[in-house]
């Protein structure tokens, strides 16, 4: 899985349209259009903007953790790796998207898509964990 990364601008506001509704995801319940605020989605979506960076994914290997070709990741560096946690990881020259899994035999990357094996992290392997993802932001129109 390859990743292109871009630096947030996070000093640029993006305000939008925001209904103070919320909106149902089971039965409708009707429409009442009341636009009330805005909100600014760097706000949203960028607790650190210095340490914040996106990338874009390409491949499919965390297609169940909701992680699709083409969408964008929004990769916090300033937070903590933890078990579970989903990672931008630097691997042997590679940067990767998984899921840290913590052993006791040692670090593994792994995927969310069974067609794709796990990777075991060698002690001696340039290996970083460079961000956590912190949102996914997905293309509905496709």
């Amino acid at each position: 899985m390859n990743l292109e990364m871009n630096i947030i601008d996070g000093a640029r506001e993006t305000p939008v349209e925001f209904s103070e509704s919320s909106i149902q995801a089971g039965f409708p319940s009707p429409a009442q259009g009341d636009y009330t605020s805005k909100i600014d989605l760097n706000r949203e979506l960028i607790e650190n903007p210095a340490s914040t960076f996106c990338a874009r994914v390409t491949g499919n290997s965390m297609v169940d953790a909701g992680i699709n070709d083409g969408d964008l990741l929004i990769i916090d560096k300033s937070l903590p790796p933890r078990d579970g946690s989903i990672a931008v990881c630097f691997l042997d020259g590679d940067f990767t998207v998984k899921r840290i899994s913590i052993r006791q035999q040692g670090v593994y990357l792994v995927p969310a898509n069974k067609d794709f094996p796990e990777i075991f992290v060698p002690q001696e392997s340039n290996f970083i964990i460079w961000g956590i993802v912190s949102h996914i932001v997905k293309n509905m129109k496709k």
